[in-house]
């Protein structure tokens, strides 16, 4: 029997990184619902009362950057007074002809993505990072219940598996902002049971298990006051916990030209219905991709030896029902409307709502 821990750990959307991607996203979407071709990579960076927001845009759009921004963070919850700078330009020529010169939308970029499924959780997802997450939006939710309770936080899983079968978490650790007038003591009280004990099924938790609240102590001054933030720095967060491969780009201010997003999706769409169908019990899809070429380049397969039919009929089945072009994949998942800021806290994977989540009947 092969036994082995492993971890993941989410953050909360006051977490400085996590303020940047909600930005860039809410920048996006705001460019999207007036147009819907917009070509967007405009990005945010965060520190102490100081906010950039830089990068590319090439769309109809009348945008207000700093009212965008200024808007997120006190829907988060800070109260603050920020200073907005503003260092946007129009996309590259070359790279805008590259992706709509064409008779087909080509790829805004090269690169890799992947997509990751799992039979181990309902949402298909590894179960440390849909752990994570669950807590890390409850912990969110808990700052509007308990003024005492601020926006900055972490959490981490970590889970027990005996031959690549979850069976227990062994780990539990939540670290949030606070005020100072909440005693540390009261604080680890009011973590466990009002986020932990809510959040955690308890078929997963043993004797063994084990609570860390606050572990640093006093967590006082955070968000941007206690660290820099910058959009696309939470890669792992935002895919499977580091139980996936992921690829060497980041997903929010992206618009779905950009193949590091919208591939990435695709892909967990495939994977996801390759483990719904009974294909096999995990599954990771890899495809790569050049810049204005509207095909990828190559697709690889993998189901960790879990596959109940041969790897060479699960690539049938992909290539009967999928369909990995640039302009299929923005089509097949309506991914031009302004969706994206919901997608830029606690994971783009393993919610319902979206389109890459669908499971559907494959054709074989």
């Amino acid at each position: 029997m092969q036994e082995y821990h492993f971890t993941s750990e989410s953050v909360t959307d006051g977490h400085p990184d996590k303020v940047c991607d909600q930005i860039a996203d809410a920048i996006l979407d705001a460019a999207l619902s007036q147009d819907p071709e917009s070509k967007m990579a405009v990005e945010a960076t965060i520190k102490d009362d100081l906010i950039l927001v830089y990068g590319e845009a090439n769309t109809k759009a009348v945008l207000d950057f700093t009212k965008i921004a200024k808007s997120v963070l006190k829907d988060i919850g800070y109260t603050e007074d920020y200073q907005v700078l503003v260092k946007v330009g129009l996309q590259s020529y070359e790279i805008n002809q590259a992706v709509v010169n064409h008779s087909e939308i080509g790829a805004g970029d090269q690169g890799i993505m992947f997509g990751y499924a799992s039979n181990e959780t309902s949402n298909y997802m590894p179960l440390a990072i849909d752990m994570a997450h669950k807590l890390a939006k409850r912990l969110s939710d808990y700052k509007h219940e308990n003024p005492l309770i601020k926006p900055d936080g972490k959490t981490q899983v970590t889970v027990l598996y005996r031959d690549d079968v979850p069976v227990a978490i062994t780990s539990i650790v939540v670290s949030t902002q606070h005020s100072k007038d909440l005693k540390l003591s009261e604080l680890r009280r009011l973590i466990k049971l009002e986020v932990i004990d809510k959040v955690v099924d308890p078929k997963w938790i043993t004797e063994e298990t084990t609570y860390t609240i606050n572990p640093g102590g006093t967590f006082i001054v955070g968000g941007s006051f206690g660290d820099s933030g910058t959009t696309g720095r939470k890669i792992v967060v935002d895919t499977y916990g580091g139980m996936g491969k992921i690829g060497g780009g980041c997903f929010s201010s992206k618009d779905p030209s950009k193949v590091d997003r919208s591939a990435a999706y695709y892909c967990r769409y495939v994977a996801k219905n390759i483990v719904a169908n009974h294909l096999a019990d995990r599954c990771e899809i890899q495809v790569s991709y050049a810049i204005g070429l509207s095909r990828p380049l190559s697709l690889y397969i993998n189901t960790f030896n879990t596959n109940h039919v041969s790897v060479a009929e699960i690539e049938r089945i992909v290539d009967l029902n999928f369909n990995f072009s640039v302009a299929n994949i923005i089509s097949a998942l309506d991914l031009k409307k302004p969706i994206y800021r919901a997608t830029s806290v606690y994971g783009h994977f393993g919610k319902d709502q979206f389109s890459w989540e669908k499971i559907i009947q494959l054709r074989k």
